[in-house]
């Protein structure tokens, strides 16, 4: 498939690469034709000189003939405007926008557009190195709609199999880490002190979750 990306940073460049190496066209629209220089004499994809938010420049990148869109400029409001130009004038599906503000990236994921924010992803991979048993949340779906949380399992519920942690409607175990090592759940895996448990969740109910986690080793017993 053909995939525009818009800035040409370490990021714009290393994710043009990339996309190259696994057999996609790509272009690349950055502002300045000296940041091209990061993509090497190897890339053979497209660059185009100019701001990404402008659509003779957008068009030249092919965006027309684009599947995906990625906005990673230095900018939030440069992002977000090329985001929603793909999206809306151009009917790309698969579009993500790097933002710095945490607000914005929560705002723009409900409107359907797929955000990396940066500060937060930062500051929640920090705080996971110095605060190792706090809740963390992995993954949050465009929609809102579903997360992915990793929760420590509760000791009210070690020595019980793994479905007494999944709730209908709530909760899914996707997989379980054991000593530093992930896994997919296989049917009656016994729960052990220290397991983490990757939990899909409705994404407005993760209160909910960390309820249902607190009382299910006591309604088991």
């Amino acid at each position: 498939m053909h995939v525009v990306v818009v800035g040409c940073g370490r990021v714009g460049s290393g994710l043009a690469r990339s996309i190259e190496a696994a057999g996609h066209t790509v272009a690349v629209v950055d502002r300045q034709e000296k940041a091209f220089r990061r993509l090497g004499a190897e890339f053979a994809g497209t660059t185009v000189v100019g701001v990404g938010f402008d659509r003779d420049r957008l068009e030249e990148a092919g965006v027309k003939e684009a599947e995906a869109l990625a906005a990673v400029t230095n900018g939030d409001n440069s992002n977000i405007l090329v985001a929603r130009i793909a999206r809306e004038t151009y009917g790309i599906e698969r579009v993500a926008a790097r933002i710095y503000d945490p607000r914005r990236a929560a705002i723009y994921e409900r409107l359907g557009i797929a955000t990396i924010a940066t500060v937060q992803w930062a500051t929640e991979r920090v705080l996971r190195r110095l605060l190792p048993g706090e809740a963390a949340v992995e993954w949050i779906d465009p929609s809102a709609k579903v997360a992915l949380v990793e929760r420590v399992v509760p000791a009210s519920i070690v020595g019980q199999q793994l479905d007494v942690a999944e709730r209908d409607g709530l909760a899914r175990i996707v997989a379980v880490r054991r000593l530093g090592v992930s896994r997919l759940p296989s049917p009656g895996l016994v729960l052990q002190e220290d397991d983490v448990l990757y939990v899909a969740v409705d994404g407005g109910r993760i209160d909910d979750l960390d309820a249902h986690l607190a009382t299910a080793g006591k309604r088991g017993s």
